[in-house]
């Protein structure tokens, strides 16, 4: 999303002055056309190299510009093409390495500086980050990417008023960019200033309406406020704008879930594991979609799949264990639910469904052990309490059934409420949620 650059430059090199005698004007010819020559060949090979790289043709791109580092290694600009070629490859230790040695050839490598910058901050280092971008903005005040990953990185720092105003700065710059008020919205919603973030936020697709972040970031403002439809409008956009992030198939098939949608959000889901077949939550959120909507026999596959990708996901257990359960395969749902139980010792679903499952088979002090331990994590769930209220009731404890059946309709007349105002009870966290990129792999201009 933001762009650092750099620039190709002629690498001529002063010649050595020949020996005095008859032929030093014809040698001094032949000298300079060799220097001709070779500053062509490597001025060639990066302009080869970035177009290469503009490409996306990293494996071309990377032994193109290494032949330029060894026709000219004092050419601070190959070593800085070299370096956002590592970047994006992912190799970050080399491309610090290759940035550093084009500023140590030319201290002045405005492009290559604001590039090491902008990989310093994305990979965790914002306080280094702050002060190279910094030292571009000392040598090109001008420079808006810099004074934009500056108020990035700032941000990073929670510096909001330092960050606010260097954003404000990179967007009186550069007017038309829509950058610098994605993250001004950020900023404000981090200060809780959700209108402002909304507002700017909306500025962002004024001049980008093709910004899938920020269909994200309003599609998740959206959802805070139960505005589910509107949530699922925002997402929508901002998968088919980049659908190549797993969290957005997740979250647009979690709103439909919570619109009691169940086969778009399984429609969703299937499409995650088609682009993500590697992806154990992909897989993972198609099995609880399809446990909405009763379709045990998809549910259970797609969670076996998913578990053969992550075995021990005590959430993918407690779900197959509930699948199986209804399924009446009740010894291997039982040993489900006792391994997620295991893995996460507050796994409210692995204990519940565990006590509704021995609750089944008549093991009623069992069941009762189980579901004391789902309510120490749940207190308020009725669910619960109406099913230790079975027990009990089996058993023939009628204080104690009284009690839980006299709590479970007090919470329960409460859940009522709680869903008539739109609160949710369904959560699809990822493992890696999205967070603001520090900033994206540097390109050429």
């Amino acid at each position: 999303m933001l762009l650092a650059s750099f620039a190709l430059s002629e690498s001529a090199r002063a010649q050595r002055p020949e020996r005095p005698g008859a032929s030093r004007a014809g040698a001094s010819r032949a000298g300079a056309g060799r220097v001709a020559t070779r500053a062509g060949d490597v001025s060639s090979l990066l302009r080869e190299a970035a177009a290469l790289l503009q490409a996306g043709k990293l494996d071309e791109a990377e032994p193109v510009v290494r032949r330029a580092v060894a026709v000219a290694p004092r050419d601070a600009n190959a070593h800085n093409l070299l370096g956002v070629i590592l970047d994006q490859r992912g190799r970050v230790a080399e491309a610090e390495r290759a940035y550093r040695e084009a500023l140590r050839l030319n201290p002045k490598a405005t492009s290559a500086r604001a590039n090491l910058g902008v990989l310093l901050a994305r990979n965790g280092r914002s306080l280094e980050a702050v002060e190279v971008f910094e030292a571009v903005l000392r040598e090109a005040p001008e420079h808006w990417q810099a004074r934009l990953n500056l108020g990035l990185a700032l941000y990073q720092l929670k510096r909001f008023d330092e960050a606010a105003a260097a954003l404000e700065a990179a967007a009186k710059l550069t007017p038309a960019a829509p950058e610098p008020f994605y993250y001004l919205g950020l900023i404000a919603q981090a200060r809780g200033q959700t209108s402002e973030a909304a507002d700017y936020w909306q500025s962002a697709l004024a001049l980008r309406p093709n910004f899938p972040e920020v269909n994200f970031q309003l599609a998740e403002e959206l959802r805070r406020q139960r505005r589910y439809e509107g949530a699922a409008e925002f997402y929508e956009r901002a998968l088919a704008q980049d659908p190549a992030k797993l969290v957005y198939y997740v979250r647009l098939g979690g709103v439909y879930m919570l619109l009691v949608r169940y086969d778009r959000a399984l429609e969703v889901f299937r499409r995650a594991t088609v682009r993500f077949p590697e992806a154990a939550e992909a897989h993972y959120f198609v099995g609880i979609a399809a446990r909405g909507s009763a379709t045990y026999d998809v549910a259970e596959a797609a969670l076996r799949r998913s578990l053969a990708l992550r075995p021990d996901n005590p959430d993918a257990l407690a779900q197959l264990g509930f699948i199986l359960g209804e399924r009446s395969d009740f010894a291997e749902a039982e040993a489900s639910l006792r391994r997620a139980a295991t893995l996460a010792a507050r796994h409210f679903y692995a204990h519940y469904d565990l006590g509704r499952l021995l609750l089944k088979q008549q093991r009623y002090d069992e069941a009762i052990n189980a579901l004391h331990k789902a309510t120490a994590i749940r207190p308020d769930d009725p669910g619960v309490h109406y099913q230790l209220f079975m027990a009990f009731s089996r058993l023939k404890r009628k204080a104690e059934a009284d009690n839980e059946l006299n709590t479970f309709k007090r919470l329960d007349e409460e859940r009522k409420r709680r869903r008539k105002e739109g609160v949710e009870d369904y959560t699809d966290e990822v493992d890696n949620p999205p967070a603001p990129a520090a900033a994206a792999p540097p390109t050429p201009e």
